[in-house]
């Protein structure tokens, strides 16, 4: 059996790399008196991963810890265990129960939803280049891969694009083959605007996944 765990990441620990989160993770699963899964060896350790890792910085409403559990175990159970062991700024909101034969968490992500907050005087014409930009049949930017900078068409990546209040909403792929960071978006369409970029806060949504139907749907509905 495995625990699929989502909680959230707020303002006060937005600056906890991915790697701190991990070990912090780890001892809370330690806390839990959970019968958690341990791999074997000199350094044993919780067999747990996350579906995708959270960039430095940024807060979020959807990260998912997938953890291997040694015995089953009632949701109730290890919900009201998680959120014992885990500080009110990684809120533990829902946990789910799967079979050890689904799939990991981090292999159905194929897209993430986000709200982009934008501060100072720009972000008003950042969000005037969105009907521009979704106009568009390519739109070329820098991006970082594994081998270096290239410039890459990253407006397939775009998924879904709306103005909001404070800054926008953009669904956007995440997949190894490909994938687009909020804050280059917001980058991207201030450069587009011919402004300078205002400083942008980034919010994670959702994670998505395909159904059976080939719908994107919140990793947590699959």
């Amino acid at each position: 059996m495995r625990m699929l765990v989502r909680f959230g990441k707020r303002p006060r620990l937005r600056f906890i790399s991915h790697l701190d989160l991990q070990r912090f993770m780890q001892m809370a699963l330690n806390r839990t008196g959970l019968p958690i899964q341990f791999s074997q060896g000199f350094n044993p350790h919780p067999l747990m991963s996350f579906a995708s890792a959270l960039a430095l910085g940024w807060t979020s409403d959807y990260e998912v810890l997938d953890v291997r559990l040694a015995a089953p175990m009632g949701r109730k159970r290890c919900e009201d265990a998680m959120r014992a062991a885990l500080p009110e700024d990684l809120p533990v909101i829902e946990v789910k129960l799967v079979d050890d034969r689904a799939p990991a968490a981090m292999a159905l992500v194929c897209a993430s939803d986000y709200h982009v907050s934008l501060s100072g005087g720009g972000a008003e014409a950042v969000r005037s280049a969105i009907p521009d930009f979704l106009a568009a049949e390519q739109v070329f930017a820098m991006k970082k891969t594994k081998s270096g900078e290239r410039e890459m068409d990253i407006r397939p990546c775009v998924l879904a694009l709306t103005p909001a209040e404070d800054g926008f909403d953009a669904r956007l792929m995440l997949t190894e083959k490909a994938s687009l960071k909020a804050d280059l978006l917001a980058r991207i369409l201030a450069g587009r605007a011919g402004v300078a970029c205002p400083e942008p806060r980034v919010h994670r949504v959702a994670l998505l996944g395909r159904d059976e139907a080939g719908e994107l749907r919140p990793l947590m509905e699959l």
